[in-house]
């Protein structure tokens, strides 16, 4: 068995020692082509570099229209090119209706008190509201315009998206 150990040791160590002489003999070929493509490099005649370009020194922009209106700023209301047409008051207290979506309310009945009649409005939360024509409702500035037994009519003002409003009818009719 010793003999046999012997013997395959010997066949790896002569496989390793010939595996070793052919890829010697082989980078030899590789080397000898490397050094004469590098020779004919070498031999090549030498070109002429260009010069660095001229760097010109910065010149400064003096920028003249900053007086002129910023294109990303709306028109000024007191400007003249401001749209006309229905606006918004700004200097009014916003009345309590004003914070709910005109779908989220309900009309629930009609009062009559001293030849006034008001209308009953229910918020989401079961709370009940006395309106009158002239009061705020909904959140697109909607003024009451009429009450009657069907529904509560009104007018909103609806942004038109350049910068103006338009009048928008709605009502709010009565619940089942």
């Amino acid at each position: 068995m010793s003999k046999h150990v012997y013997n395959s040791s010997l066949i790896l160590r002569a496989a390793l020692i010939a595996v070793a002489a052919l890829t010697a003999g082989c980078s030899a070929g590789v080397d000898d082509e490397l050094r004469g493509y590098i020779a004919e490099v070498k031999a090549r005649p030498g070109g002429r570099i260009e010069p660095l370009p001229q760097i010109r020194p910065y010149e400064t922009f003096a920028y003249t229209a900053d007086s002129a209106r910023s294109p990303f700023q709306p028109d000024r209301p007191d400007s003249p090119s401001a749209i006309a047409g229905p606006k918004p008051v700004k200097d009014r207290n916003k009345e309590y209706l004003e914070q709910f979506p005109l779908d989220t309310l309900a009309m629930v009945g009609t009062l009559e008190n001293s030849g006034t009649t008001f209308g009953l409005v229910q918020t989401q939360d079961g709370m009940v509201h006395r309106v009158t024509p002239g009061n705020y409702v909904g959140q697109n500035d909607g003024r009451i315009v009429d009450i009657n037994a069907a529904a509560i009519r009104l007018e909103e003002l609806v942004p038109d998206g350049i910068g103006g409003f338009y009048k928008r009818s709605a009502e709010i009719g009565l619940s089942d």
